[in-house]
């Protein structure tokens, strides 16, 4: 799977990184919703406007992972910080997703995406760095926890009418993994 390739989104890549973010959101999470939460929110997070937006915005940066073929199959995007935590200032930077598919996982590419984005949100200079994950997804917990991130608080997380329990993660300043 080295083979893959990580490169920046630009705005032509709306499409592509609204579909794969449908896509990787919809293996990893849609047996927690019934079909009707899933696809409005879908719609609202993933959505054309909502990726428009984001690719357009000066403070957000989004990846691509890609098949020598031009297949896509995982994304990242970090930003500013909107998580909402008491020690969240407009200084913090955010992971704010980080996608696989799970048939390219476990084979160095989401190393390599991640040192992408961090180096990407630490580009500016040593800043809290933050992230949200699922309080179920364990292996990604302990993966942020190897990078130095810790809970800090949680909150909750709305798809329709489910509300998931969501943990807030922190890496202070200065700390380099």
């Amino acid at each position: 799977m080295s083979d893959l390739i990580i490169r920046r989104a630009t705005p032509a890549d709306a499409q592509a990184l609204s579909t794969i973010g449908a896509r990787t959101f919809t293996e990893t999470f849609a047996h927690l919703y019934p079909p009707e939460d899933l696809a409005a929110f879908l719609a609202s997070a993933y959505g054309m406007e909502r990726t428009v937006a984001d690719l357009n915005d000066p403070a957000k940066a989004a990846w691509l992972v890609e098949t020598p073929a031009g297949e896509i199959v995982g994304h990242g995007l970090a930003g500013p910080c909107h998580l909402p935590h008491p020690d969240v200032t407009p200084e913090c930077g955010e992971l704010e997703r980080f996608y696989l598919l799970k048939a390219h996982q476990n084979g160095g590419t989401g190393g390599r995406l991640w040192r992408e984005i961090m180096a990407w949100l630490e580009a500016p200079g040593p800043r809290d760095l933050w992230i949200g994950v699922w309080s179920e997804n364990h292996g990604a917990q302990r993966f942020y926890g190897r990078q130095g991130f810790e809970k800090v608080g949680e909150y909750g997380f709305k798809v329709g009418s489910v509300v998931d329990r969501e943990f807030i993660l922190k890496r202070p300043k200065g700390q380099v993994f």
